[in-house]
């Protein structure tokens, strides 16, 4: 007799990232509501059940959701590549996003998100952990909860900087945002949504935003999340303020540990290193902003060493005037490349590992280690299809390589999140794409004239 089930999900090849990580050559993945109830080969799982709706077939390659660990989902989606490409660290930020991120609306951050939400679907992502909304977060998380995709979010929150005005904050007024956004989105849509404590981090806090932060993460029982080091700006701030470097200084104020997470780290020492694996944090590594905003990462990265001495580094890929992108394929290709040449060492993150870091770790990095990064029994059904009738999947022999070296989001055929199929043949099943494309392209030249900032485009458009 068999058994009911929602959904039966059948692939050429099914990439479990279980334990053992399995390949299930002719698999399927069974659903009921939100969770996996049976991974196996497919004849089984077609005996044993009986599924209200089959989808995949063998032409596909079934995997977990991808796990973006570090993305501005407001303030970057809707000027996308208008900040010029060959703007340093300092100008990056202080002329160009921060000015750009005053002047959104609520209504266009809901936009923006949702914009972020579905290139992240498209491709393949289904978790992500947001770096921070800038103003609007009720707008947001309405619009992520129609969209589908799972997350966790927070508003920008730092008490230093004395502008852009608009968003400027006391510490009494940062501490206050945290703990509401903490208390009124701890869990949302089932618990696919919720808050974190982030802060924007660098040199924009002071000590008390800083405990108490630490403090509100605790009390809440969420994960705590910043920016840290991407350039020489911060451990030169630090130690021109401490006598220390920041790993040093947080670790001091107790504000390290294994709920932490901290994007970036690319100027960091090895007195760092150890703290930062004695106190369990986590890293989410942004390959593309390191090759664009010319951190050094291939001169003094040290993510090889952070995960020789046990820290766990996910993957992101940041604001869209950073990376311009929020395809997590190609950002995992990257980070499966950068060390390799920098090295020049061919076992510096190979497929397998860079695959991993995508899934597994961005999982561990989002406390989602029970729930979400692979394929096993009692998680919650995020799936994705990929479509292998296309010329970067054939021949189809090492799954893999073909993962990582050959394939990208745009062979992305079918999503699922929590057992629900929110992208159907490459569309989304969620939202109008057509209207969510027109109005993303009229705000974001509504924003960018709003901002006063100069087309800096090279070529000429006439």
């Amino acid at each position: 007799m068999t058994e009911s089930i929602d959904l039966l999900v059948k692939g050429w090849q099914v990439v479990t990232m279980n334990e053992t990580r399995d390949i299930i050559r002719d698999g399927a993945v069974a659903v009921r509501g939100r969770e996996i109830v049976a991974v196996g080969k497919a004849s089984d799982l077609e005996a044993r059940y009986d599924a209200a709706t089959t989808v995949g077939g063998d032409r596909f390659v079934v995997t977990p959701g991808l796990v973006n660990t570090h993305i501005h989902i407001t303030g970057e989606p809707l000027t996308r590549g208008y900040v010029p490409d060959d703007t340093p660290f300092e100008e990056n930020v202080f002329m160009w996003l921060c000015p750009l991120y005053s002047v959104y609306t609520a209504d266009e951050e809901r936009l923006s998100a949702q914009l972020a939400a579905v290139e992240m679907l498209k491709t393949g992502t289904t978790s992500f952990l947001e770096a921070g909304t800038i103003r609007f977060l009720d707008e947001v998380i309405d619009a992520l909860i129609e969209v589908g995709i799972r997350g966790r979010v927070g508003r920008w929150i730092w008490d230093l900087p004395p502008e852009p005005d608009v968003y400027k904050q006391d510490t009494d007024q940062a501490i206050d945002f945290l703990q509401r956004q903490l208390e009124r989105y701890g869990s949302v849509a089932d618990g696919r949504l919720g808050a974190w404590s982030i802060l924007v981090g660098h040199t924009t806090a002071s000590d008390p935003l800083w405990k108490a932060a630490r403090e509100l993460a605790t009390e809440h029982g969420t994960g705590m999340s910043f920016h840290m080091s991407p350039a020489m700006l911060d451990p030169d701030g630090f130690i021109a303020e401490f006598g220390h470097r920041p790993m040093i200084h947080l670790a001091e104020l107790g504000i390290l540990g294994p709920d932490v997470a901290i994007t970036h780290c690319v100027q960091v020492d090895t007195n760092e290193l150890s703290v930062m694996a004695e106190t369990g944090v986590h890293v989410a590594h942004c390959p593309t902003t390191a090759l664009k905003v010319s951190y050094g990462i291939t001169q003094v990265g040290k993510m090889p060493e952070m995960i020789m001495a046990g820290t766990n580094v996910g993957i992101g890929t940041d604001g869209n005037n950073a990376s311009n992108y929020s395809d997590l394929m190609r950002a995992t290709y990257l980070v499966a490349g950068l060390f390799k040449d920098a090295r020049q060492d061919p076992q510096m993150f190979p497929a397998e590992k860079a695959y991993e870091m995508a899934t597994l770790g961005g999982a561990e990095l989002m406390q989602l280690s029970d729930s979400i990064g692979s394929l096993e029994v009692g998680k919650r059904a995020d799936i994705v299809l990929h479509d292998t009738d296309r010329p970067e999947w054939r021949p189809l022999l090492n799954v893999m390589n073909q993962l990582v070296w050959s394939a990208d989001g745009r062979g992305v055929h079918t999503v699922i999140v929590d057992g629900a199929i929110v992208v159907d043949d490459g569309r989304m099943t969620t939202v109008d794409e057509a209207a969510l494309y027109a109005a993303a392209q009229s705000a974001g030249e509504a924003i960018t004239a709003r901002s006063g900032l100069p087309d800096k485009a090279k070529f000429p458009i006439y």
